[in-house]
């Protein structure tokens, strides 16, 4: 399936938001639910991993407009998205003034020297890559983090008939090819990353502390909605 030029998402930028409410309103939770608690275990695994994040620079690849980004303020030393849409990264740039944005090109190196940031990090960015540029991207993640950093992608569970099904529904999501959480590991063992990891996540749809706490037990189960996968660079 033909990956979307840089035109296609810029055209999505005004109904990001609203088409994904569209697309998950069955679920009963909204989209801040979902992107909080990707942020969250993406600060979870940085901290257990590389060191407080408060003291980490991350790399959003892929950011769109810096949905997931606001909820990193104040709790990363520094934070850069970059993208290939112009549009996304203006609305990124208008809602997280604290953090800097750039443009590069699909298939271009990413913008930043090697080794620039601790944490490198993709979220539901994959599925929309063409296959066999998967890797070259994963390896541009790992240039431009540190050696000892961390690579993270997050991805949809296309294992879960309900994530499925929101992809369907999702009008920006039509090329959409997912990865299970298998394909997602051996990229980052293509890439020569080590103590490679994984889990499942989003399992429930409510805040609670008791359900976060049940789901952190679940990380192996294949049936959250979303999966995370993890290496550190050598």
């Amino acid at each position: 399936m033909p990956e979307p030029t840089e035109s296609e998402f810029d055209l999505h930028s005004e109904r990001y938001r609203d088409a994904i409410e569209e697309a998950i309103a069955f679920s009963g939770a909204d989209h801040d639910f979902f992107t909080r608690a990707k942020a969250d275990a993406l600060l979870e695994l940085a901290g257990k991993r590389v060191g407080p994040p408060d003291q980490l620079g991350f790399l959003d690849v892929g950011c769109g407009p810096g949905e997931t980004d606001r909820f990193l303020e104040g709790r990363v030393a520094r934070l850069t998205g970059v993208d290939v849409a112009a549009e996304m990264l203006a609305r990124a740039r208008q809602r997280n003034p604290w953090a800097e944005y750039r443009k590069y090109s699909a298939g271009e190196a990413i913008p930043y020297e090697d080794g620039s940031f601790d944490v490198s990090f993709a979220i539901c960015v994959f599925h929309h890559v063409e296959r066999g540029r998967r890797l070259a991207l994963i390896r541009e993640m790992t240039r431009v983090c540190r050696s000892g950093g961390l690579i993270v992608l997050f991805e949809h569970n296309p294992l879960n008939p309900l994530t499925r099904k929101a992809i369907r529904d999702c009008e920006f999501d039509r090329d959409a090819d997912l990865l299970t959480r298998r394909s997602a590991s051996r990229l980052l063992a293509e890439a020569g990353l080590r103590k490679r990891g994984g889990r499942y996540i989003l399992f429930f749809t409510r805040e609670s502390g008791l359900l976060r706490r049940i789901e952190g037990r679940l990380g192996w189960l294949p049936l959250g909605a979303q999966y995370a996968v993890f290496a550190e660079r050598p």
